[in-house]
């Protein structure tokens, strides 16, 4: 997960969100909760769940939820009528609804462990009824320059965890190391044996992900001059160049906010051992592979429909520096403010919106057929 603020800054508003979003429960003015649904306790029995057709899945906010510096979730809210207020205290942030399109947002907080309670605790919630949901992640991410620019938007198909390993110090390594991080079970990063996934990769709906990339990938995404400058330092290598686009490709996540050619190497070198080969590394997040493993859990008991999971991940900035930065010095640099973090959330909405709109305005087509 990435900031328009330094890291610290972001961790410190994000402390400070709790108690805002406090304050908020107990706000006189909050929205009412939807009819019938205000009489459950959340996580209890309920006569009348509310029908969701798609949830929004945001994983931060910058201090309140409209009218601030938007992180991933104030689009949406403001610009979706996403106007009533469900409380859920079993979880980092209570959840917002629109009754016309019954589609539904939340924000799980940052990092796997909070995105898989999140997700977790509102699949068990038996206020709403998710049988048929679809579920977009929404959020920004590093890019990698050598398959798109910042403010590009791609759509996953598979998501690879980058925290579930061996490691030891790379001052420590044999010489026949290439790197001191390694699979879990594996003898050495040289161990060549394939590898027996234990929650290292998920493969997403493919047909589901290519519809939905074929309905948005002609979609004209923002540009500004502050984007261009940032991608022009990129020379030698076109696609970091190019200007916003629509894209395949696959996410990794990982709690520690890496950086550098090295790490970027890393990525590309990982994404392909989990996927044998098949999956292409395009961004670096921290969520996605906490989110769909509660996905997983709650399909087996019909809570939700693992088929109906949609990851779209927009760059907000590089994993590695242009040339003339050291890896050092372009991740504080980043840290200062990210160039695409406008652009980027610009993009989630635009690319995302389309999708929950064809899927809404045609409920009566998908509601019960996956599209593909």
């Amino acid at each position: 997960m990435k900031g328009s603020l330094t890291r610290g800054m972001v961790f410190a508003l994000a402390g400070l969100c709790l108690i805002w979003q406090a304050e908020a429960r107990s706000a006189p003015n909050a929205p009412a909760v939807a009819s019938g649904v205000e009489a459950c306790a959340p996580g209890g029995p309920c006569a009348h769940p509310l029908p969701v057709r798609v949830v929004i899945v945001t994983m931060f906010e910058i201090g309140a939820d409209t009218g601030d510096l938007p992180g991933e979730f104030q689009l949406w809210k403001e610009r979706r009528h996403l106007d009533v207020r469900i409380p859920f205290p079993q979880s980092h942030h209570d959840l917002y609804y629109d009754p016309a399109s019954q589609v539904l947002g939340m924000v799980t907080g940052m990092g796997t462990a909070r995105s898989a309670t999140a997700t977790m605790a509102l699949g068990l919630d038996q206020r709403f009824d998710l049988s048929h949901a679809y579920w977009l992640v929404a959020g920004i991410a590093g890019i990698d320059p050598a398959d798109a620019s910042i403010g590009s938007a791609a759509w996953a198909h598979y998501l690879v965890d980058g925290d579930l390993a061996h490691e030891i110090d790379p001052r420590e390594i044999p010489k026949d190391w290439k790197t001191g991080y390694f699979p879990l079970g594996k003898n050495g990063p040289n161990d060549p044996s394939p590898p027996d996934p234990k929650g290292e990769v998920f493969e997403l709906n493919p047909a589901l992900r290519d519809w939905a990339f074929a309905l948005t990938r002609d979609i004209k995404l923002p540009d500004d001059p502050g984007i261009a400058a940032a991608r022009a330092l990129y020379t030698g290598q076109p696609m970091a160049q190019r200007p916003p686009f629509v894209l395949k490709g696959d996410q990794l996540a990982a709690m520690t906010f890496w950086h550098g050619k090295l790490m970027t190497d890393w990525a590309n070198d990982w994404v392909r051992y989990w996927t044998g080969g098949k999956g292409e590394f395009v961004t670096s997040g921290m969520e996605e592979t906490g989110t769909y493993q509660a996905i997983t859990y709650l399909d087996r008991i019909g809570r939700a429909d693992k088929s109906r999971f949609m990851v779209l991940r927009a760059g907000s900035n590089y994993t590695m520096p242009p040339p003339g930065f050291t890896a050092a010095q372009y991740l504080l640099r980043e840290n200062q403010g990210f160039a695409g973090m406008h652009a980027a959330l610009e993009s989630l909405y635009l690319v995302g919106s389309r999708v929950i709109d064809e899927l809404t305005a045609h409920w009566d087509r998908y509601e019960k057929t996956v599209p593909k």
